[in-house]
């Protein structure tokens, strides 16, 4: 699902120009070709386009590179997330599906987002899990991703490979963690899990572009990840690592998807293809995933 030529720019919008609020807008499964329809998925899908080209053949940097003012800003406010982690432990009384304190985190989080334009709040607040259910998946990171298409959508990031490299390899990556240790810390349930036959349990953005950065080298085969010791410098090294941190027996059966992929498909350019086309058919286009994504506003309902 390569592009054959290059990528058409993402347009701006202008927040004064906007009427609707985003909301949760899906219902149905009608409800779900219809947005599959729409200028806001149209500009969705096009900014993880661009994202996947642009970290192709580039390395995650060191935690202390430099990047741009946009990118630092959102980065600190990412690490002010996680150190309320530290603020707000767990509670130690038995619970049965996740820790409670995770609500008390995303009661924080809610309050201090308060200022923030209503256009992008809930889009943001749906990216870290359900407090309500106290779950997270696909699609709250999916959330996430459409936040920084927000984002570069008004022109808070410049739609440019340099600036979309740094959303990717350092935004995405310092994200990334986070829910990490949100997930450890408040043991936080998969939403809506396949199980042994889904590809993770909790994510998918990160095995899209890491098989983006590896597309375009032949050092590194598939095979590779079924090695011990994988590099971290790379998104899809660095979520098989975190599978092997939190599950336990052979790689073939409790990640069977993963290792269908490592054993059966020639290079990383199929790799990335795939995974594409799987994103879209197995997250945006399930009901279940995306019926709780806030929908409108700046990611428009209008039919394209």
């Amino acid at each position: 699902m390569q592009p054959q030529g290059p990528l058409p720019q993402l347009r701006e919008i202008r927040v004064a120009e906007l009427a609707e609020l985003p909301q949760q807008n899906i219902r149905t499964d009608d409800d779900v070709a219809a947005w599959h329809k729409t200028r806001g998925y149209r500009d969705y899908w096009l900014f993880l386009l661009r994202l996947n080209e642009a970290v192709a053949n580039h390395e995650v940097p060191q935690r202390d590179a430099s990047c741009g003012p946009a990118a630092a800003a959102l980065i600190s406010i990412l690490n002010e997330l996680d150190s309320w982690i530290d603020d707000i432990p767990p509670l130690q009384s038995p619970q049965r599906f996740g820790n409670l304190a995770f609500r008390t985190w995303g009661d924080r989080l809610t309050q201090l987002l308060h200022p923030v334009i209503p256009y992008v709040k809930p889009i943001f607040v749906t990216s870290f899990g359900s407090f309500l259910r106290m779950d997270y998946g696909t699609g709250h990171e999916t959330s996430f991703a459409m936040f920084l298409c927000c984002l570069t959508l008004v022109r808070f990031f410049e739609p440019s490979p340099d600036r979309e490299r740094e959303l990717v390899l350092r935004v995405f990556v310092r994200y990334m963690r986070l829910c990490w240790r949100l997930q450890d810390v408040y043991k936080l349930e998969p939403a809506g899990s396949h199980g042994v036959w889904g590809l993770d349990d909790y994510c998918f953005l990160g095995y899209v572009f890491g098989s983006a950065q590896l597309r375009e080298q032949t050092k590194f085969p598939v095979s590779a990840i079924l090695r011990p010791s994988l590099p971290q410098n790379n998104l899809y090294c660095m979520c098989i690592t975190r599978i092997h941190q939190v599950k336990h027996g052979p790689f073939h059966e409790h990640s069977s998807q993963l290792y269908a992929i490592a054993t059966g498909v020639p290079n990383w350019a199929k790799v990335n293809s795939g995974l594409l086309k799987m994103y879209e058919g197995e997250v945006l286009s399930k009901r279940v995933v995306v019926q709780h994504l806030p929908l409108g506003g700046l990611l428009s309902l209008d039919e394209d």
